[in-house]
C-alpha cells in the first residue's frame, strides 16, 4: 500500500534508522523483567486519549503481574509521554528501543504518531502494537506493526451506512482535517461509501490541525442543506465545530469516529452535542460480565472514572501482547512478533479479536449517540 503523501516525509528517514538499528544491542544481558514500552499522548491536545490508554495499559500489566508475571518474570512497563507534539513519537521509540531495551512497544494512540514511531520500531525489528490507531497506513509500515482495533476503512463504511439506512440521510457533508491521518482516511471511506449506498456528498469542507474558527466551512456547508454532517476528527475540534454548528442554525445531526470519546467532547460542546453519533471500540453500557468487570476495576482505581474506548483498547492490548510473549515462550522481538501474528479468537473487553494477514484486528465496532450529556449505547456492527 502506498503511504498517504502526507506522510512520507515522516518515513524518509527509514533507511537512515535502519543503519542506525544495527548500532544497537545485538544481545543485551538477560533482564530480571520483561521491559515492556508504552508511548503516547498523556499531555497536550490528544492527553485524554494517552491518559485513558496508559492507565489501563498500566491496569493490564499490574493484574498480569499479580498473576505470576509470564515466563516467570515480571512486566516492567516503561512509559513515554508524546505530548501530542509531531515528531516526539519518533524520538521517544527510538530512546524505549536503544537505551531501555524494550523488547516490544504498546504506542500510540493516534495515526499520525503511530505512523511516526512505526517508522522507527520497523527499522529496528521491534514489535509494536498500537491500541487505537485506525488508518491503515500504520501497518503497512512493515511487519512488526499491528494493532488491536479495528481500520478505518470498516468505521467509514459503517458510518456511512449508519447514516443512510438509520438515519434516513440522503444528503451530507463533510468537514475533515487535512493535517490528521485519521480525519483524512474516515473522510476518504466515507465519500465514497455515501454515494455508493445511494446518497449525495453536497459539500466537502477542510481544515487544519490547531483551527478554533470553523464558520466559513459551516457557512457554505448550512447553504447546502444536508441532511447530516460527517466530522471525522479528534473530541476538541468536533466539540468547536458542533458549537459553532448550532450557532449558525445547522440542525443537522453530526457524526463521527472514535476520535470524539472523551468527556471533553460534552464539557465543550455542551448542549450543541445533543443527539449526536459516533462510532466506537466498546460501550462502558455493555451487559457482558468482563466489561462490567473491568469497568468496576478502573473505576475502583481511577477515582471513578469511566473507562472509554482508548482505555478498553489499551487493556486489551496489554493482555494480547502478553499472551504473545507467552506463546512465543522468548522474549525475542522477531519471536513476539511471530505469536501476535498468530494471534486468532483473542476474547478481549472491546470484542473478540483476530489479527488478519495486515496485522490489523478484524472485531465489531458500537455505535453510540449523546443523550442528556452522556455516551449511551446504540447498536454493535460486526464487520
Amino acid at each position: 500500500m502506498h503511504l498517504p503523501a502526507l506522510f512520507t516525509r515522516l518515513l524518509a528517514p527509514l533507511a537512515a534508522l535502519a543503519l542506525l538499528a544495527g548500532c544497537g544491542p545485538k544481545n543485551p544481558a538477560p533482564n530480571a523483567t520483561i521491559k515492556v514500552g508504552n508511548y503516547a499522548a498523556i499531555t497536550g491536545k490528544d492527553g485524554t486519549f494517552g491518559d485513558s490508554s496508559t492507565k489501563a495499559t498500566r491496569l493490564a500489566v499490574d493484574e498480569i503481574n499479580a498473576a505470576g508475571g509470564v515466563l516467570g518474570k515480571q512486566i516492567e512497563l516503561v512509559v513515554e509521554d508524546t505530548q501530542s507534539k509531531p515528531g516526539e513519537a519518533a524520538t521517544v521509540v527510538k530512546k524505549l528501543i536503544t537505551r531501555d531495551q524494550v523488547v516490544a512497544l504498546i504506542g500510540e494512540v493516534t495515526s499520525s504518531r503511530s505512523l511516526e514511531g512505526a517508522g522507527v520500531a520497523q527499522a529496528f525489528k521491534i514489535p509494536m502494537l498500537s491500541p487505537s490507531a485506525t488508518n491503515p497506513a500504520v501497518t503497512a509500515t512493515g511487519d512488526y506493526i499491528f494493532r488491536a482495533c479495528f481500520i478505518d476503512p470498516f468505521q467509514g463504511k459503517v458510518l456511512a451506512s449508519f447514516a443512510h439506512e438509520r438515519l434516513k440521510a440522503r444528503r451530507a457533508a463533510l468537514l475533515t482535517s487535512i493535517s490528521s491521518a485519521y480525519s483524512t482516511g474516515l473522510g476518504d471511506v466515507f465519500r465514497a461509501k455515501f454515494p455508493a449506498s445511494g446518497g449525495e456528498i453536497v459539500s466537502d469542507q477542510k481544515f487544519a490541525e490547531g483551527d478554533k474558527d470553523f464558520k466559513a466551512q459551516l457557512t457554505a456547508i448550512k447553504a447546502a442543506n444536508p441532511d447530516v454532517l460527517f466530522v471525522p476528527a479528534y473530541y476538541t475540534e468536533a466539540a468547536l465545530i458542533a458549537k459553532q454548528a448550532r450557532e449558525l442554525g445547522i440542525t443537522a445531526p453530526l457524526i463521527g469516529g472514535d476520535g470524539w470519546e472523551a468527556p471533553e467532547l460534552v464539557q465543550i460542546a455542551g448542549s450543541a452535542i445533543e443527539g449526536c453519533y459516533y462510532s466506537t471500540h466498546y460501550s462502558a453500557e455493555s451487559p457482558d460480565p468482563k466489561v462490567q468487570a473491568f469497568v468496576k476495576k478502573y473505576r475502583d482505581r481511577y477515582d471513578g472514572r469511566t473507562p472509554d474506548g482508548m482505555a478498553a483498547l489499551g487493556y486489551d492490548a496489554a493482555y494480547i501482547l502478553a499472551e504473545a510473549i507467552r506463546r512465543a515462550g522468548s522474549t525475542e522481538p522477531a519471536k513476539i512478533r511471530e505469536a501476535l501474528a498468530a494471534t486468532k479468537s483473542f476474547d478481549g473487553i472491546t470484542g473478540r479479536i483476530d489479527m488478519d494477514a495486515d496485522r490489523n484486528a478484524s472485531k465489531p465496532a458500537a455505535i453510540l449517540t449523546i443523550k442528556a450529556g452522556t455516551f449511551t449505547y446504540l447498536e454493535t456492527v460486526a464487520p
